[in-house]
Parts: structure tokens; C-alpha cells; sequence
């Protein structure tokens, strides 16, 4: 009988281009992980991406047609799979090929109009207003960098120890 995989819980870091949500990411992911919280991560990008590199023998193979590839060594493994058919990205697809026993929260950056729980961000300085922030039921906080009367907890948009803390009390209630 094949063994039933749990998902851990997801987590979206949402906001507008050029808030700073992987700059926010590249400061949460050690914090979680000194909090003993395994995260793993799925980035959405709008831009035609290529973890390979052109000339290299696995980016010639899959370029020659192939509709998967593995690529492997010792220390990780990569596998990248071609969906020119798939107009749109499926979250709980990309979520059911991640090894849920390895992690203990899925970190989500983008993917903003999905149906899964989020942390928005909102700097001031940026284009945007606050009373554009879209809060749905499925935010449980703003990161913000002023200030914001909003009916979820507002957090220091600037002090990422403070966001890991909350992100960590939040797992450890899912």
C-alpha cells in the first residue's frame, strides 16, 4: 500500500513586486531553521526561467526533448520538468512534489491569489496604498515598515526576528 504523504503547512510571503519578499526570505529561512522550523520553498517568478545551463550535457539532453530530467550528484538533486501545455502553475502540484517528511512548513513567495495562508508586506515608499492591500480571510498578518490599523497583526517589516518568531508560533498552532 503506497504510504500517504502529509503536506506541511503553507506559507505565502505576498506582496507587490519590489517589496523586498526575498530579501525578507534570505533573512527568515536561518532564523526558522535556528527555531528548529525545516522549511522548504516554492518561488513563483513571472519571467521564463532556466535553473540549467546552456552548454552543460543535462541542459543539451532535456533541450533535445526530454520531458523530465534529474539532474544529481552527492549533495542534491534537481528535476525539472518541461509544461509548455500547463498555462497555469498549480500550487498544490508544485507542493505534492516537495518531500513533506523533510520540512516542516513550505514557504510560498508569490502566489498571492491562491487560497492558502499569507503574510502580506507593505512598504511605505513603494507606489502602492495600504488600503490596496488585499486582506482576505487567508491573511494572518502584514509585515509593514509604518504603522497600519487593519484587522490582522501587523509586524516590523524591518525586524525579521520578530516575523520568524510569529511564523514559528503559527506552525506550531497548524
Amino acid at each position: 500500500m503506497a504510504e500517504k504523504r502529509i503536506a506541511p503547512p503553507l506559507l505565502a510571503i505576498a506582496a507587490w513586486s519590489g517589496t523586498g519578499k526575498t530579501t525578507l526570505l534570505k533573512q527568515l529561512i536561518p532564523l526558522l531553521l535556528a527555531k528548529g522550523i525545516r522549511p522548504g520553498l516554492i518561488k513563483h517568478t513571472h519571467h521564463d526561467m532556466d535553473v540549467d545551463t546552456p552548454g552543460k550535457d543535462s541542459y543539451e539532453l532535456r533541450k533535445a526533448g526530454a520531458a523530465q530530467t534529474i539532474v544529481a550528484s552527492q549533495k542534491r538533486w534537481a528535476l525539472m520538468t518541461e509544461t509548455p501545455e500547463n498555462p497555469d502553475l498549480d500550487l498544490n502540484y508544485l507542493v505534492s512534489r516537495m518531500d513533506g517528511s523533510k520540512l516542516d512548513l513550505i514557504l510560498v513567495e508569490g502566489f498571492k491569489h491562491e487560497s492558502v495562508a499569507k503574510i502580506l508586506l507593505f512598504r511605505e515608499e513603494m507606489s502602492h496604498k495600504a488600503e490596496a492591500l488585499e486582506i482576505d480571510r487567508h491573511a494572518v498578518a502584514i509585515a509593514s515598515n509604518v504603522p497600519l490599523t487593519v484587522s490582522v497583526p501587523v509586524l516590523d517589516l524591518n525586524n525579521a526576528e520578530e516575523i520568524a518568531d510569529f511564523i514559528h508560533k503559527w506552525v506550531k498552532r497548524q
